[in-house]
């Protein structure tokens, strides 16, 4: 399946590119051996290739998320911030 002229016309007004007759040529062109590409994938026998999620095998490395039940009070938590105003740590404002 080729991409005619027309189409790639078609496609280039509608992502409003404005594209001189060379880069048309070029990207028909590259556009085309994609497709051809994509056809010669087609044709492989993959009935009984089984599915992977990722082509290396991958596990995560990170604990599971538990929550602490014996964490910090509010009080331990702030008793070393810079600033705290209504049990809250006080931050400087970034927004002017």
């Amino acid at each position: 399946m080729a991409i005619s002229r027309e189409e790639l016309l078609k496609l280039a007004e509608l992502a409003r590119l404005n594209l001189s007759d060379q880069e048309i040529d070029a990207i028909q062109s590259d556009l085309n051996r994609v497709l051809e590409h994509f056809e010669r994938l087609k044709e492989l026998e993959l009935a009984d290739v089984p599915l992977t999620p990722h082509s290396v095998d991958a596990t995560n490395v990170w604990r599971e998320d538990i929550p602490y039940e014996n964490g910090l009070t509010r009080e331990e938590a702030l008793e070393n911030a810079p600033e705290v105003r209504a049990g809250l740590f006080l931050v400087p404002s970034i927004i002017e």
